[in-house]
């Protein structure tokens, strides 16, 4: 396999973190972004890393990442857009800032990302977008709603790309981590909006479930980066790559759900065609 030049957003600490340490342990060449460069300290002593202070957010210095890292390593093979957060509460819960904070970094920072990398791609006829979504990507749950409409939009972009760009040798996958044993659960990258008791029963049971799971999640992160190397490796990758045993039953029950929903109503929503 040839070495590849990865740039991970949210590379600090987290899934990013350890995405990060199995690329350079691969021997190849990673870029490796956070909002803070100085969280970044840990991987500037290899040759084959360049660190950048990276707000998503913030479109110039998106554009200006990818220049420098171009500059650097002359091309990017593979980008993982994991840079985001999370945040628990109810959808009125949910204030309209926090909802607009969320989606300028897990939706609006992801596209930054993708169209600052794309045209040398593009021109290459050569790269990989990996996405994170999450278990809530494929659906949602009390106390998730907000959170998991972000991964819905990225599911939803990455469905698009994935046919937009196959005719021009670029790949796209959009990957559903279920629970892995990282800070997601913490206040280090979990938000937690104000609660009303009338969702107690709902979002509440929620909210200690979050908690009690927390650092007792079932996935593991490290599996996690290699599963990552893999799909980067591959010569046809998947369009969605769910990864964890609890994701794969969320898909499942989903699918059974909406397969009996959509039975039990089919003479409705076909009545509804011109004739």
């Amino acid at each position: 396999m040839t070495q590849k030049t990865w740039l991970v957003t949210g590379a600090s600490r987290g899934i990013g973190a350890e995405i990060a340490k199995a690329v350079l342990a691969a021997g190849d060449q990673l870029i490796a972004t956070s909002r803070k460069k100085t969280d970044l300290q840990q991987f500037e002593s290899n040759p084959n890393v360049l660190t950048l202070s990276l707000d998503v957010t913030d479109e110039a210095q998106v554009q200006a990442a990818v220049a420098a890292a171009l500059d650097r390593f002359g091309q990017i093979d593979v980008l993982v857009n994991n840079a985001g957060f999370g945040i628990l509460g109810g959808v009125e819960e949910t204030s309209a800032e926090e909802v607009e904070r969320v989606y300028r970094t897990n939706v609006f920072g992801l596209l930054n990302m993708t169209r600052a990398v794309l045209p040398s791609m593009r021109q290459r006829r050569s790269g990989h977008i990996i996405n994170l979504s999450s278990i809530g990507g494929y659906r949602s749950t009390p106390g998730w709603g907000v959170y998991s409409s972000t991964k819905f939009a990225v599911e939803g972009i990455t469905e698009a790309l994935h046919d937009e760009l196959a005719p021009l040798g670029i790949h796209a996958t959009v990957v559903e981590p279920g629970y892995f044993r990282t800070n997601f659960l913490d206040g280090s990258s979990l938000q937690r909006t104000a609660e009303i008791p009338d969702y107690a029963e709902t979002v509440g049971k929620v909210r200690k479930i979050a908690s009690e799971l927390s650092y007792q999640q079932p996935g593991d992160p490290t599996k996690l980066a290699q599963a990552m190397l893999q799909l980067a490796n591959a010569d046809t990758p998947p369009l969605r790559l769910p990864l964890g045993t609890d994701t794969l039953r969320a898909i499942a029950q989903k699918n059974a759900y909406v397969e009996q929903e959509t039975t039990q109503w089919r003479a409705l929503a076909e009545s509804t065609d011109y004739r």
